[in-house]
């Protein structure tokens, strides 16, 4: 990321005269670059105390007013692309962490979870009418008769939006965390079924775990990509039974995905009713290290689903980022009319007060999805939390340790692992300044594709 031109940002160069007439500006450059890149912080005024707790000595006193940016600013940690590119790279890489260690183990997961049966899965919605696309099959145009390029805008969008089940397409992305939720029921089941156990017995010696994000296909509707692994009883700290295997997990997993059906409401004389599509893709997931050949390895998969993690409706349909306040907002906005047809069906079910419950003028920016984007299950690996809090802690040492080494920190007590703290903190706002602006693009950290949070 690069600073702002100079001539196109004169009132961030008046704040950075003003910051430097009041010798905050260096300061100010230690206090954004703590942000990591942060573009949107939200801004917090109170105070922050450490007294040692067996003297009752004073440690350190912070104020937010006297912070060289007049208020604590703490990152927003968005996961979107769109709204913070670097509060969403570090989502991205602690998401691609969480995966790669129920893969192949770390950050608490054993090892031995690379030799458990293992796929990645991908569950697509059903058809809501024709739509513009680059065939993956023989054909090479699309039924239209055009051979549409890789960035075509019409790809995604009906071909005949005035036939277009708009209605049934923001209905599915409303009810398609409870289809995950029964497939998941009927999964263990398949699986028990496969193996001569009943429900119990299965339970007491294997277990199903799995990792999942969410994403959008160019049409609007949601899919789900899932690692899905096959343990023993005690998740990944023990070994899947001797009869467990990819080829059995596979072919359970397609009983089970044909299986899930999550009931919909009445609306007129239709009934509705929520399913996957017949398009299931699943492949077993290799431990090899990806060498030009065409295995699926955990680096593949942990890349493939790290990536969408960040990505919501307004990446691939054209869509928004943000909850719309009045449907009138639409005439101003530069979205695809696909998209735009998407939101006013959205705004029109959810005025209806049997769809009260799916809260659909409230998620109408994301086309009726209103589930977590990434979801796994308590035994798969590690957890999002765990890992910040991991980061935290090691940032908050490295702080202490520049303290002692400039005397903050009494030399008395620089062996000192515990103290009392006192906090109060209030919002004050969100966002820079121009000028902190500037300072921030400037003293951004560069982040290679390549690399993962530690």
């Amino acid at each position: 990321m690069t600073a702002p031109a100079i001539e196109t940002a004169p009132r961030a160069l008046r704040d950075l005269a003003d910051l430097a007439e009041l010798g905050h500006l260096p300061g100010l450059i230690r206090q954004l670059k703590g942000l990591g890149g942060c573009t949107n912080p939200v801004r917090l005024d109170g105070y922050r105390t450490e007294i040692h707790p067996g003297t009752g000595e004073l440690l350190s006193e912070t104020h937010g007013h006297e912070l060289p940016a007049g208020n604590l600013l703490v990152r927003c940690n968005n996961r979107r692309a769109t709204r913070c590119a670097a509060c969403a790279e570090t989502y991205r890489r602690d998401t691609y962490q969480l995966i790669t260690a129920g893969l192949k183990g770390g950050k608490g997961t054993p090892e031995r979870v690379a030799t458990h049966p293992r796929v990645f899965a991908t569950f697509t919605a059903p058809s809501f009418g024709p739509v513009h696309n680059r065939p993956a099959s023989g054909r090479c145009r699309c039924r239209c008769g055009t051979q549409h390029p890789a960035d075509a805008p019409e790809l995604g969008t009906p071909r005949d939006p005035d036939t277009y089940d708009y209605e049934a397409a923001v209905l599915w992305n409303a009810h398609a965390s409870k289809i995950w939720a029964r497939f998941t029921i009927y999964l263990r089941r398949e699986v028990a079924k496969r193996a001569g156990l009943s429900r119990r017995a299965f339970a007491e010696c294997a277990r199903v775990s799995f990792a999942k994000v969410a994403e959008y296909q160019r049409r609007g509707a949601v899919h789900f990509h899932a690692v899905i692994r096959l343990d023993g009883p005690d998740g990944g700290d023990t070994p899947p039974p001797e009869w467990a295997s990819a080829e059995l997990l596979a072919d359970a997993i397609r009983a089970a995905a044909r299986a899930a059906e999550a009931p919909g409401p009445r609306l007129g004389n239709r009934l509705h009713s929520f399913a996957f599509g017949t398009q299931l893709d699943i492949r077993p997931i290799r431990s090899a290290d990806l060498d030009g050949g065409t295995e699926l390895t955990d680096r593949a998969v942990a890349a493939y689903i790290a990536k969408y993690a960040t990505k919501g409706a307004e990446t691939t349909t054209g869509t928004l980022d943000r909850p719309l306040k009045f449907l009138a907002e639409l005439a101003q906005l530069r979205i695809s009319e696909h998209a735009r047809r998407l939101i006013r069906m959205a705004w029109y079910l959810g005025a209806r007060p049997e769809l009260e419950e799916l809260r659909l003028r409230q998620w109408a920016h994301m086309l009726g999805f209103r589930g977590h984007f990434s979801t796994k299950t308590r035994r798969y690996s590690t957890t999002l939390g765990a890992l910040r809090q991991a980061r935290a802690d090691w940032q908050r040492k490295q702080a202490l340790n520049a303290q002692r080494e400039h005397g903050a920190v009494p030399a008395e007590y620089a062996a000192e692992e515990t103290t009392l703290v006192i906090a109060h903190w209030t919002y004050a706002g969100v966002g820079l300044s121009r000028g902190e602006e500037w300072l921030s693009a400037a003293h951004a950290p560069t982040h290679s594709e390549e690399g993962v949070a530690a």
